[in-house]
């Protein structure tokens, strides 16, 4: 009995000691707990009453700069210029109508603008802002400034425009950007982040467009926690944008310049290719426009006077112009027959002026004829009667395989908008798209680069430049992207006989440096700098049987509009050719009495790379050269 008492007072004192440790236990749990309750409740308040009022995470998308474009030479075209401008925010404590009016006491605002502003921020959610003026000069941005303590939701802002340095010199080529508009959304994917991006520009034309995926660069993200009103609390982190890749171009902006100045008189275009590499070092067409209009939003007055005007200013005519190609095509024909064995360099034919088919005349351009002429003649006098023989003997079809050959009638690949393919016709493509079947007379036509014969200024540039080369000349615009040089293809041989090729090239020498070559009056005097190249006249309109009798009209007398297009083309220096270029100038008449001479000019300063020195012109020619040339000279000064 004794021990069973023992062990009963052992135990009870042993569990009693256990219960006592595991209540102690608990009230020091329970007391860590309302301690830190306390601290959670008084101490981290803040903290979670952010929290607990419906905060989330908002994302706002940043955009990115644009890359630059440069030449050749690294000269800047296209770069992003500071552009001071002020938003509006939308928040629940301001009263907008009462915010604009005194911002208004700083900048004119009219009614109608209040009006759009209010309603375009009525559609945005809390806290988001709307662009109400850019393109501010400095004083006026820094009077915002200065003010700002006053004007509860006016943000000033910094951003950057797109600038374009030459102006007109290389809007075609260029392009220009714009804002994203509903036709640009159709295109890009609905997933992409710009399309989230107020006023986000984008290339619309030109290089601007076809290079955009490289231009735009990628958008960054920036990361805040905002309230349920839509107020920022604090900025959770941001991963910034990626500027666009850098691009430099083939062109020299200065021979641009200098090719825009000597046609800045006429409706015109020039394509001058470098034919060591293929790279376009000028493409030129007047008249042209300002991008920088586009960028900052053109005015409906400017726009109308663009889109009325006959010379068409938003066309880039060196890719986009389709022109008869007149005498330029020629070479065409001759290198056809050559090949085809259908002809050799010294048979004779005899121009009287005209040539007979089943009762009906084709003309040539000299009413009094060229007398016997073989194929030298041919070219250097431009004898249409000459390639009217030509023509019929070879056919259509061999003459559009060849013309293919040279690059007429195909589009070259370039990163452009509205490049056009030109049309070298035959007879199915008569059947399928005239509904009428082929006549001889169109072969004539063919023949001397009219009749359905279409073709483009840079085809012309890229088929002198295969005669000249006897290689495949396939140009491009783009030397580099991000620092990185662009491979071009290797240039492979033409597969034209070069006995062929030389007879062609002596002729164009021909033209320009004989006396009776249709551009003797445009040839140089520097033995290293001859060159040789081929006139054109497109006829645009029927010259009647009854006007031939009394005496054709020239070009000079008729209305503008009715006069032919001049066209040359041609290569330097013939020795050892580096440039080709083609010229067309609308309703410019005669291509060795306009054309050629602008054309010989602009060839001098790619060779020399500065305004042509006067002593590389005849002695004759040389005072009414020397007048052009200083006017060229002030105008690159000043511009």
């Amino acid at each position: 009995m004794e021990i069973n008492s023992l062990k009963k007072n052992v135990l009870e004192k042993k569990y009693g000691r256990r219960s006592f440790l595991i209540g102690a236990s608990q009230l020091v749990l329970v007391g860590f707990l309302i301690r830190h309750m306390r601290q959670i409740q008084l101490n981290e308040n803040e903290k979670y009453k952010l929290l607990a009022e419906e905060n989330r995470i908002d994302i706002e998308i940043l955009p990115p700069l644009r890359g630059i474009i440069f030449d050749s030479k690294g000269i800047i075209l296209a770069k992003n210029k500071e552009n001071y401008r002020i938003k509006i925010l939308r928040d629940k404590n301001i009263d907008l109508p009462e915010l604009l009016d005194n911002f208004s006491q700083l900048m004119k605002i009219s009614k109608e603008s209040k009006n759009e502003i209010i309603q375009k921020l009525e559609n945005k959610r809390f806290n988001t802002s709307v662009v109400i003026a850019e393109n501010l000069s400095w004083n006026d941005f820094l009077k915002v400034l200065v003010n700002l303590p006053s004007l509860p939701g006016i943000i000033p802002e910094i951003d950057f425009k797109r600038y374009y340095t030459h102006k007109e010199i290389l809007a075609h080529t260029l392009g220009y950007v714009g804002a994203i508009s509903p036709k640009d959304i159709k295109e890009l994917s609905k997933n992409d982040p710009i399309m989230q991006i107020e006023n986000f520009m984008i290339g619309k034309v030109g290089i601007e467009k076809g290079l955009d995926k490289y231009l735009r660069g990628q958008v960054g993200l920036g990361k805040y926690e905002v309230n349920a009103s839509g107020k920022i609390i604090r900025k959770l982190g941001e991963e910034s944008s990626s500027p666009g890749k850098d691009l430099h171009l083939t062109l020299d902006s200065n021979l641009q310049k200098f090719s825009m100045l000597r046609i800045k008189e006429y409706s015109a275009s020039v394509v001058v290719i470098d034919l060591k590499h293929g790279g376009i070092i000028c493409m030129a067409s007047n008249p042209s426009f300002d991008p920088n209009k586009f960028v900052e939003g053109i005015s409906q007055k400017d726009w109308n006077i663009l889109l009325q005007s006959k010379n068409q200013p938003l066309a880039n005519k060196a890719i986009s112009g389709n022109y008869p190609p007149g005498s330029t095509f020629k070479m065409i024909v001759a290198i056809a027959a050559l090949e085809e064995n259908l002809i050799s360099e010294d048979e004779l034919f005899d121009c009287k002026g005209y040539y007979e088919l089943e009762e009906r005349k084709f003309h040539c351009w000299k009413y009094s004829g060229h007398g016997s002429t073989n194929l030298l003649k041919g070219i250097e006098e431009s004898c249409d009667v000459y390639f009217y023989h030509l023509a019929e003997r070879i056919g259509i079809e061999k003459i559009a395989n060849l013309a293919k050959k040279f690059g007429i009638g195909v589009s070259p690949i370039l990163p452009l908008s509205g490049v056009s393919k030109g049309l070298i016709p035959t007879k199915s493509w008569k059947k399928n798209y005239k509904k009428e079947t082929w006549f001889t007379g169109d072969t004539l036509n063919s023949g001397i680069g009219q009749g359905f014969v279409l073709s483009t200024p840079i085809q012309i540039a890229i088929m002198t430049g295969r005669i000249a080369t006897g290689f495949e000349i396939n140009p491009y615009l783009v030397k580099a992207i991000d620092g990185r040089p662009i491979k071009t293809s290797r240039q492979k041989p033409l597969d034209i006989s070069a006995s062929t090729l030389s007879i062609i090239r002596r002729a164009m020498f021909g033209v320009v440096n004989n006396k009776k070559g249709t551009a003797y009056d445009s040839r140089v005097i520097n033995d290293n700098k001859l060159f040789a190249g081929k006139t054109g006249t497109s006829q645009i309109r029927q010259i009647s049987e009854d006007e031939r009798n009394k005496g054709i009209i020239k070009n000079e007398d008729l209305p503008r509009y009715q006069r032919d297009h001049a066209l040359f083309t041609g290569y330097a220096p013939f020795a050892k050719p580096r440039y080709s270029i083609s010229i067309v100038v609308e309703h410019g008449g005669g291509g060795g009495k306009i054309a050629a001479p602008i054309a010989r000019d602009i060839l001098l300063y790619a060779l020399s790379g500065s305004i042509p020195s006067i002593q590389e012109y005849p002695v004759e020619k040389r005072n009414d050269i020397n007048l052009i040339l200083n006017n060229i000279k002030k105008e690159m000064i000043s511009t």
